[in-house]
């Protein structure tokens, strides 16, 4: 066989030195028909076996190893035969040789049968087709490392990113995060590429078919675009956005953002989707910015309302006011204990109402077990059972932050009234935080207590002249001449001795 060097030669002396064919296979010692395949060769020779190697040892198991690769087929996909366990069928059938043998060619015949898998590649019409998923992230929340889940929408025509991030990949979350990319895109896209997840997807048919959740279907039907379900296993139908989660996380994450809430860690993650909008995609003939001029036009309009977030569920109150969801216990208003509630759970808050009347707020809590109390509830209570103040567990958390100038006040009303006549003013007092912002009671409670004035009434006053800070101007009374000397007029003391004499009369 020849080797670069012998056809470098030969093409030399054929074409330079223009020789014959016969002159340089004499010359050079080859046959004919060697000088004519290194005149035509276009690229240097390769090595080719004539017949295959001989395998004495694995030889006599290659069939038994291409049966057990063809029963793979019938296999699910994470029950099949791997190279090891391959090796250890024939070990058993008298096998002696090496396990990496066997990988060799089991990677061998996977090669020769396996071929690339190839992608057509797409092309979208502007504000038609949106791909949606989720992604996981760590981020560090009030100093420690807390696990996120991030929910991407990705519009297929510009390739615009929406980045949001959520405790929970929940039903009300998936919603959520909807709604905040309809509101940021300002319109919604014909159609949605989805996994099939469980938030929209009950039930997996054959084929295409879905049986749907039906809250999905009712969140649809309410921004009416259609849904596309990807094949289980398939997750290139929606690479697009499988791109996007990981490069939300690589471009948006790193590194770890440090945050104190979600609020500012969406901030965040909003400000950088914008940024991105002035990278062009690879191949793409003009930016994000530039793609998405143009597709915003294209959206579906935005109903009149947005769609509930939410899951609703019928609670009772228990004997503490409060009410029960997933394990954690929401305080109610004790002024407004109804037996039967409506509960509201939102990706960030909950609400308690009665009937159409929103009773209570709180913060959601995604951990187990907790109570989750707000003071304030429990204020009408205390102010018929003063003698449990020391004790009750809402106020006994809410005095470890609150100011000092509280404690202080507590104790001058404590002094000032016998029995529990004291606690009750306090507690009055503190019931302005139900009406008042908590600075302003707490600017008005010092200067109560700068002044002296320690009683509910002075502090609202002192709260309504901070809120509205301005005097009244003076009456201009330049069309009522008859009016302009009152209060400057001199005193006569005659008048003051003839009431007190009318009085005298009068008893």
């Amino acid at each position: 066989m020849l080797n670069v060097e012998d056809q470098e030669r030969i093409r030399r002396a054929y074409y330079l030195e223009e020789k014959s064919i016969r002159q340089v296979a004499r010359e050079q010692g080859h046959t004919r028909r060697t000088v004519k395949k290194a005149i035509s060769a276009t690229s240097p020779p390769k090595y080719e076996i004539r017949k295959p190697r001989e395998a004495p040892v694995l030889g006599p198991y290659k069939s038994r190893i291409e049966e057990l690769l063809q029963d793979n087929e019938d296999l699910p996909r994470k029950q099949r035969y791997t190279g090891r366990r391959i090796y250890e069928v024939i070990r058993e059938e008298g096998y002696v040789g090496s396990q990496s043998g066997v990988q060799v060619y089991v990677s061998h015949l996977r090669g020769e049968k396996r071929k690339r898998q190839v992608y057509l590649p797409l092309s979208y019409e502007a504000g038609k087709d949106a791909q949606v998923d989720w992604g996981e992230a760590q981020v560090l929340m009030n100093g420690e490392k807390q696990k996120v889940h991030l929910f991407v929408m990705r519009l297929s025509y510009s390739r615009k990113l929406f980045v949001q991030a959520y405790p929970s990949e929940r039903q009300e979350s998936f919603f959520a995060g909807h709604v905040a990319a309809f509101s940021y895109f300002g319109g919604v896209p014909k159609r949605l590429s989805y996994d099939n997840l469980k938030t929209a997807v009950y039930a997996i048919l054959k084929g295409k078919k879905r049986v749907e959740q039906q809250q999905f279907i009712a969140f649809r039907s309410h921004y009416l675009f259609e849904s596309h379900f990807c094949t289980p296993s398939k997750g290139h139908e929606k690479g697009g956005v499988e791109h996007g989660v990981g490069f939300a996380r690589r471009n948006f994450m790193v590194p770890l953002p440090e945050v104190s809430s979600f609020e500012e860690l969406n901030a965040h993650l909003l400000d950088c989707c914008q940024r991105d909008d002035q990278r062009q995609v690879k191949g793409q003939p003009m930016t994000i910015a530039e793609a998405w001029q143009i597709e915003k036009s294209q959206l579906r309009a935005l109903p009149t309302y947005e769609f509930a977030c939410c899951i609703s569920r019928e609670v009772c109150l228990n004997p503490y006011s409060q009410v029960v969801f997933e394990t954690n216990r929401y305080s109610v208003p004790t002024n407004e204990a109804y037996p039967k509630l409506t509960l509201r759970a939102y990706p960030f808050d909950i609400e308690i109402l009665h009937g159409k009347q929103v009773l209570a707020r709180h913060a959601r809590s995604y951990h187990k077990h907790q109570d989750i109390l707000d003071p304030l509830h429990y204020l009408p209570l205390l102010e018929q059972r003063p003698g449990a103040f020391e004790y009750a567990t809402p106020i006994t958390s809410w005095r470890k932050d609150w100011p000092a100038l509280y404690e202080q006040l507590l104790g001058k009303l404590q002094s000032r009234y016998e029995g529990s006549a004291g606690i009750r003013h306090f507690i009055q007092i503190l019931k302005l935080h139900t009406t008042y912002p908590t600075e302003l009671v707490k600017v008005a409670i010092k200067q109560a207590l700068r002044d002296g004035a320690l009683h509910v009434d002075a502090i609202q006053l002192y709260i309504e002249q901070l809120s509205h800070p301005q005097t009244p101007a003076p009456l201009d009374l330049p069309d009522h001449h008859h009016l302009q000397t009152i209060g400057s007029q001199p005193l006569n003391l005659s008048d003051y001795d003839q009431l007190l004499e009318n009085n005298h009369h009068d008893h």
